[in-house]
């Protein structure tokens, strides 16, 4: 049986930054219904370390942790899938249809950045997160989050200006 404090501390944890690492969970993968999973995962993992994540210096950072740690595993996982159907022949690799009324959005471009770039965009520029606490979060040093995120943000700009011009919100005089 848990102490009702506990409990509270918990509960109130949870009201407060269930949303945050949701959001979180989806700009890394980009996938609404996985990122409902992996915070309610990563609530679960809270909940059992509580006072480990409670007695830390950040506790929202040690969750932040955890689900980023649990979308890098999800997107491993999506991608041996992806290859397994692949090899049986089930997708088609090429996409000779392309969709030339879809735009290009955040998003989007965000799935084209490498898995670790993609981490400390969305966490520096998404949740405004300070790099030294991206690095705790992602177990790398500050210097790596500076790279990683002007690096991220530079691609991000170049995929993002590969829009026409006309769509997704920009005007035909920008």
């Amino acid at each position: 049986m848990t102490d009702p404090d506990t409990e509270r501390a918990f509960r109130r944890f949870f009201d407060q930054h269930h949303a945050d690492l949701s959001r979180l969970a989806y700009l890394v993968t980009g996938e609404a219904g996985a990122a409902d999973d992996l915070a309610a995962d990563a609530f679960v993992e809270v909940w059992k370390h509580w006072e480990r994540v409670e007695a830390a210096d950040n506790p929202l950072a040690y969750a932040r942790g955890i689900v980023a740690n649990l979308a890098r595993q999800w997107i491993k996982r999506q991608t041996r899938e992806r290859h397994g159907l692949l090899r049986l022949g089930m997708l088609r690799r090429d996409r000779s249809d392309p969709d030339t009324a879809a735009v290009l959005d955040v998003r989007e471009a965000l799935s084209r950045l490498p898995m670790r770039r993609r981490e400390c965009v969305v966490l520096r520029y998404a949740f405004d997160v300070p790099e030294r606490e991206v690095a705790e979060i992602l177990g790398i040093s500050v210097g790596a989050v500076k790279s990683q995120t002007s690096r991220g943000a530079a691609q991000l700009s170049v995929f993002l200006k590969e829009l026409p011009v006309g769509i997704g919100g920009r005007s035909a005089g920008a």
